[in-house]
């Protein structure tokens, strides 16, 4: 793939040879529509950044000792451009790696990726089990309630929203309509209309 531009098709590919279980399928799924979005706001690669979202966690389910690092090396072994693996890499900082999130495609990233699953866990424990009808406020609410979603860090979250200096509001509220957008996908479509 030197030189070549990967599509959607070889990360998909290549996040299921590594990955099987739903909720990571799922998980990777929920990032790419978020980037995907988050992409058309800021006038960006809606293709990169997506694809960048659907494989972010490539070796979670395998290495997750090793978590960035393995994709990281995954990558360059697949010829992947250096762009890609650095965004991807840079969502582990702090937490595994020490390459800090630059670009805005790699802090949209890191302010993103815990935020789907605080999104996904809020709109479960709701009577239409749906995204299609979940406000930012119902998240912020949740947010207060540390053992609500106990797994993720809010800290990362409002580092993120601070390196894209937006309001915890206003991140949670397009993190939801990425998610709206493949509600189907990512089994949060619920009984909403």
């Amino acid at each position: 793939m030197a030189n070549a531009t990967p599509t959607r098709a070889d990360a998909w590919a290549l996040l299921n040879t590594y990955n099987k279980s739903e909720s990571l399928i799922r998980h990777a799924l929920a990032v790419e529509g978020v980037m995907r979005h988050m992409a058309r706001k800021y006038g960006e690669d809606e293709e990169l950044w997506g694809i960048v979202g659907l494989i972010h966690d490539l070796d979670y389910e395998r290495f997750p000792d090793q978590h960035c690092r393995k994709t990281e090396e995954i990558l360059k072994q697949n010829e992947w451009p250096e762009p890609i693996i650095r965004a991807v890499v840079s969502h582990g900082y702090g937490i595994c790696t020490d390459v800090e999130p630059l670009s805005t495609l790699e802090k949209v990233l890191f302010a993103v990726d815990e935020l789907t699953g605080l999104v996904a866990t809020t709109a479960l424990v709701r009577p239409s089990k749906s995204v299609m009808d979940l406000k930012a406020k119902s998240v912020k609410k949740k947010w207060k309630d540390k053992r609500f979603a106990a797994g993720v860090d809010r800290g990362i979250i409002e580092r993120g929203a601070a390196m894209l200096e937006v309001e915890l509001a206003e991140l949670i509220g397009d993190t939801i309509a990425g998610m709206r957008d493949v509600a189907d996908v990512i089994g949060l479509k619920g009984e909403a209309n």
